[in-house]
């Protein structure tokens, strides 16, 4: 595993799909401010410290840098196709671990209570953010 390629392409995919996230409001999306909410769902933070929102941004992206370690040590060899196609998947299972896990911790409710455009804005971030964490670590030649 080569941790530093790993985390450098969970960076480059948690930028990316955080962006997607931010525009997807102007394609009538819902916003899906994840900043915002791991900020209000760690409490302590608005309370105690004046960066708010900020401090949920940067634990978006060392999240995203965790999970594209955890692609790099126990998924990368083990699920089929490209680098790109096994980047999509796993950001296919990051996404339904989200749902089941994170959204009912933040009180977002399992699938997001079964809002489709929240969950269609959610599952379309994290194909992007597979994808291109499998891309950027597969070697950026393995597209097809």
């Amino acid at each position: 595993m080569n941790a530093e390629r790993a985390a450098a392409a969970g960076l480059i995919g948690t930028g990316v799909m955080t962006a997607l996230l931010l525009i997807e409001p102007s394609v009538g999306l819902p916003k899906i401010a994840m900043g915002q909410v791991l900020s209000t769902s760690l409490g302590t933070t608005s309370a105690h410290l004046a960066i708010g929102p900020a401090l949920g941004w940067a634990l978006h992206f060392v999240i995203g840098m965790l999970l594209a370690l955890i692609y790099a040590a126990a998924f990368v060899h083990r699920l089929p196709g490209t680098a790109l196609t096994r980047g999509m998947l796993y950001g296919a299972l990051v996404f339904v671990a989200a749902q089941l896990v994170f959204m009912p911790l933040v009180g977002g409710g399992v699938f997001s209570r079964g809002d489709v455009e929240l969950l269609a804005g959610s599952l379309l971030g994290h194909l992007v953010y597979g994808g291109l964490t499998g891309w950027i670590y597969g070697g950026l030649h393995s597209v097809a």
